[in-house]
């Protein structure tokens, strides 16, 4: 089976891992601060904050944020289901965005109408969560001048994006945002086994984050409500949370971020091929804004627009048949059965649904041979012809 992602594991990573393994320590040890200080230098941000998954920072992100009880998250609905969960993890209430149906990301006017009528009926989102999908950068510019506009504040979830850039800047350098939050599970562009991260150029909410992820306990005396009376003192004054990154795995990711450059380039090429080889036939191929640089995360086709559903599905099985590990990303956020037990469902966001009916991730990852591209481009030729 071709898998439609993998890791790259090489012995300098694995190096890196045992170097560790040999150490004083396994985590809260060297590490992990340079991991952080890689990531910030990359990306151009001020402050990273490494924890164990993406799902944590966006978790810490929304907190840092203020986000709580009676106050509105808003994230597009084509993406995994923790950009909007985030949100609900706070007691906060959850709505979406439709979708691009050129980029697939989260549509910059469709946003703009949304918060015109929020703002009449008084529900305008204290957050909102544009998404990176598939490596490609959001109109982040146009999201932010609406942040000044309608007074959100702005997570980028660029967990697809480690890599990728936007008119020259990196994603992750908070421009345009408030925080932006990296993944680097094993189909990631960087892994650290599990693991996340998020970046910001607030110094006070990367020292919140900070806090939050270690369960609220502090041993800096400036936070504390007392003075320390020994060496060993320390204070929780916060209720917070283990999302810390062991140096395991801030090793393993900061051996990877060193070829971070390459992996983009390979996985460009890899894009590339795939346009030459489906560009004739009746698919809708991904398309990069000319300003953009993906990363690539993913590969997504989109089948013609009179698709039906089973044809959708003739197609997908037949590639998984033939041994190519094909996917879907994503089904629809707003029709999981917990968000319709919330009140959402069919209908209301047509783009994202229309997408979701035609969309087929095909294998896209660094060390995706040129005879497994091109069985995968003939392959998928044989299921729609």
């Amino acid at each position: 089976m071709i898998p439609y992602g993998h890791q790259l594991i090489t012995r300098r990573d694995i190096d890196a891992v045992t170097e560790v393994l040999r150490s004083d320590f396994l985590t809260q040890g060297p590490a992990a601060p340079a991991f952080e200080q890689a990531l910030s230098a990359i990306c151009g941000a001020r402050h990273a904050v490494a924890v164990n998954s993406a799902t944590s920072a966006l978790h810490l992100a929304c907190l840092a944020l203020g986000l709580g009880r009676g106050d509105i998250l808003w994230t597009t609905t084509n993406t995994f289901v923790a950009s909007a969960n985030c949100g609900r993890y706070c007691g906060a209430d959850v709505d979406f965005v439709d979708i691009d149906p050129v980029t697939w990301n989260m549509s910059v006017a469709a946003l703009r109408d949304k918060l015109v009528r929020a703002k009449s009926a008084g529900r305008l989102p204290k957050v909102v969560i544009p998404v990176h999908f598939a490596g490609q950068p959001t109109e982040q510019e146009a999201i932010w001048a609406l942040a000044q506009e309608f007074g959100f504040k702005i997570i980028e979830d660029a967990s697809h994006a480690i890599g990728a850039s936007r008119n020259g800047e990196a994603a992750g350098n908070c421009r345009w945002s408030h925080i932006t939050v990296f993944s680097f599970h094993p189909v990631k562009i960087v892994t650290t086994g599990e693991g996340g991260a998020a970046l910001t150029n607030d110094a006070a909410l990367a020292q919140r984050m900070t806090l939050l992820r270690s369960h609220g306990v502090t041993r800096d005396s400036s936070l504390m409500q007392r003075a320390p009376d020994g060496p060993w003192y320390y204070e929780q004054i916060e209720l917070g949370f283990n999302y810390r990154m062991t140096d395991i795995q801030a090793a393993l990711g900061l051996s990877q971020l060193s070829r971070l450059e390459s992996l983009i380039e390979q996985r460009n090429a890899i894009a590339g091929r795939y346009d030459q080889l489906l560009r004739d036939l009746p698919l809708q191929l991904p398309v990069v804004r000319p300003e953009n640089r993906s990363a690539f995360h993913l590969y997504v086709v989109c089948m013609q627009d009179d698709t039906s559903r089973a044809a959708h599905r003739a197609v997908f099985e037949f590639l998984r048949a033939q041994g190519i590990g094909v996917n879907l990303h994503y089904m629809p956020v707003h029709m999981q059965p917990y968000y319709r037990d919330l009140g959402f469902g069919e209908g209301m966001f047509p783009e994202a649904e229309r997408y979701a009916q035609r969309a087929i991730s095909l294998p896209i990852y660094v060390g995706l041979s040129e005879q497994q591209q091109l069985y995968v481009a003939q392959t998928l030729r044989k299921a729609l012809t």
